[in-house]
Order: C-alpha cells, then sequence, then structure tokens
C-alpha cells in the first residue's frame, strides 16, 4: 500500500480538516450539535476520530460551516478513502484500538524513529522470536489468537522492503540484544535478522551501551511516524508493559521525544560500531 493511501492518515486529515473548518466558522460544538439536532457526544466523536463519519453527515457539518462546493468534494472524497477496507481490518478483533491505529500510522509513514528498551521492535522481529514473546506473555484467554498475533507482526513486516519503503532508524538499549528470548539458536537467528536488516539502505540499527549510564531512554520505548504531506503532522506512540497510547495531537511532546531520540543516537555505539557488538554477539551464541 502506498504511503499516502493509507486510510488511518486519511481519517486523521479529515478529522483536522473538520475541526480547522469549525474554527473558521466561529462555532462551538455545542453550537454544531444545537443546530443539527445532534448530541453533543456525536460531534466530539466525529472530530476526535473515534466514529467514522457518513457522507451525508459530512455534508450536513459541511453546510453548516459554509464550506465551498469544491472543499466539500474533495473532503466528502477524502472520507471515502478513510473508509476504505485495508489488511489489517482482518486482525481488529483481537487487538487493541491503539495497535490497530500505529499499524494504520506505520502504513503512511514516511520515516519512523524507534527506540525500544526491552525487547526487538515488532517491526525487526524474527517469527520465532516473537512466537516466543507474544506466547509467554499474552493473557491465559487469549493463548488462542498467539498465531494470528505473529501473522500480523510478520505481515507489518512488508513495509521494509516494498518498493517505496519509508526511512526506519532504530535505536535499541543494549540490554534488548542481550535478553535471551527463544533460545540460543532462535536469539542468534533473531541477531542475524537485525544485521542483515541494517544493511539495507533504508534501515539503520544503534544500539546505546551499558556504559552510556543514565540516558533518556531509561523513561520508555517510544515511536515517532512522519509522513511526507505537510498537513500530516507527525505521531507519537509509546508502549510499556501495560498500556500503548498514540499521541495525534501533542507537537510539543513530539519535539520533545525527538530530541530525546537524537540524544539516545549520540550516545550509542552509531551503526558501525553496532554492527560489531551484534556480530560478536551472535557469534557467541554460535560457541555455546
Amino acid at each position: 500500500m502506498p504511503a499516502a493511501s493509507s486510510p488511518t492518515v486519511r481519517q486523521r486529515r479529515l478529522r483536522v480538516e473538520l475541526r480547522k473548518a469549525r474554527d473558521e466558522a466561529a462555532l462551538t460544538q455545542e453550537q454544531v450539535a444545537e443546530n443539527l439536532d445532534w448530541s453533543l457526544s456525536k460531534v466530539i466523536r466525529i472530530e476526535s476520530g473515534s466514529v467514522g463519519v457518513s457522507t451525508t453527515d459530512l455534508k450536513a457539518l459541511l453546510s453548516l460551516y459554509a464550506v465551498s462546493d469544491a472543499r466539500t468534494a474533495e473532503l466528502v472524497e477524502l472520507a471515502r478513502q478513510a473508509r476504505q477496507r485495508t489488511w489489517w481490518s482482518g486482525y481488529r478483533k483481537i487487538i487493541s484500538q491503539q495497535y490497530y491505529d500505529l499499524i494504520g500510522y506505520e502504513s503512511g509513514a514516511g520515516i519512523i524513529r524507534q527506540y525500544e528498551n526491552l525487547v526487538i521492535p515488532g517491526l525487526l522481529q524474527t517469527s520465532e522470536y516473537a512466537r516466543e514473546y507474544i506466547g509467554r506473555l499474552i493473557e491465559p484467554d487469549r493463548a488462542g489468537n498467539v498465531e494470528m498475533l505473529v501473522e500480523l507482526r510478520m505481515r507489518r513486516q512488508e513495509i521494509l522492503e516494498r518498493d517505496e519503503p519509508p526511512q526506519l532508524f532504530f535505536v535499541l538499549d543494549e540490554s534488548v540484544v542481550r535478553r535471551m528470548i527463544g533460545g540460543p539458536q532462535a536469539m542468534r537467528h533473531q541477531l542475524r535478522r537485525l544485521i542483515d536488516l541494517a544493511n539495507l539502505p533504508n534501515i539503520t540499527i544503534e544500539i546505546v551501551p551499558f556504559s552510556a549510564g543514565v540516558n533518556p531512554g531509561l523513561n520508555g520505548s517510544f515511536t515517532i511516524l512522519e509522513f511526507s504531506a505537510p498537513e500530516d503532522e507527525d505521531v507519537l506512540y509509546l508502549e510499556n508493559p501495560q498500556s500503548m497510547r498514540v499521541t495525534r495531537d501533542r507537537p510539543d511532546a513530539v519535539v520533545s521525544y525527538r530530541e530525546d531520540f537524537e540524544e539516545l543516537r549520540r550516545v550509542s555505539l552509531h551503526p558501525e560500531g553496532s554492527a560489531v557488538l551484534l556480530n560478536r554477539l551472535a557469534e557467541r551464541l554460535l560457541s555455546d
């Protein structure tokens, strides 16, 4: 799927445009609800993106905002594209809304920057590693979904080598590549996978060594997703063992995490030193 065609990105753009149109019309959400005889919660859900908007409702909103016919036609088409079914739609029932949104933003991103301080990032995992990690930590009542979740994780990786792939920058804490997940053979395969991926022109992998001491990465893992269209602002994705959160409208937070990411790169072993460490760890597992 070309980056520009991600329905998730289009849905977000539509939500931003609707909010902008309401502001230009100098109307509050309460006034919109009153004029259209809608509940206030309906207006809030549409603007937050938590629900889709039908063509009829969209036209009603744009008419109230006195949006031109030409612009209305553009936004109606944008809404239609935002409703398109995607390959990850088939997994909606087994993943959270936050995870679902992340996949949509990944598919539309031009640049992805990810820091991970616990495990190999999902976009870089082998199926062996993913199966061990997911299978060990999944809730008992969801154990039957392990194979589908592994399959989903592997399908996400299709963006790495598509015709127009995003630029991907990964910074990993040293503990990530030393933590044994799946046994020596599985871990060696995982390390070799990292080495191979780091040789691709669009992927950079760097390791923050233990010797770096206190660093911004101790605050937790995060991902910044950037888009080629200027109207699509960056998205920040935060994750910890208990929760995950997509932050879509906090440019100040994105700037802060971007600064942290560059600091982590600065104290890392850089690509060359990281490759040396990964090769050394892989060879050690071969001899064990």
